[in-house]
């Protein structure tokens, strides 16, 4: 199992946590998505390796930004 954690900037409430959740979600392989617009916080859980610019698309997607830490 494949864990990644991303920094995403933009995000201030539960909404958009969600949005994130539901775009992240949607990524082939993501099993898990834990996001918190307190800390900023994206870490995503897969049942293989996980594409770094597909999780950044799909943030984007989102209205956010993200980058791997």
């Amino acid at each position: 199992m494949a864990e990644n954690e991303y920094r995403v900037t933009g995000m201030t409430c539960e909404h958009c946590e969600m949005s994130v959740r539901e775009e992240v979600g949607e990524v082939a392989g993501v099993t898990g998505v834990q996001v918190s617009a307190q800390t900023g916080r994206l870490v995503v859980s897969g049942d293989r390796e996980i594409d770094d610019a597909a999780i950044v698309a799909a943030v984007e997607e989102a209205g956010y930004r993200a980058a791997r830490v």
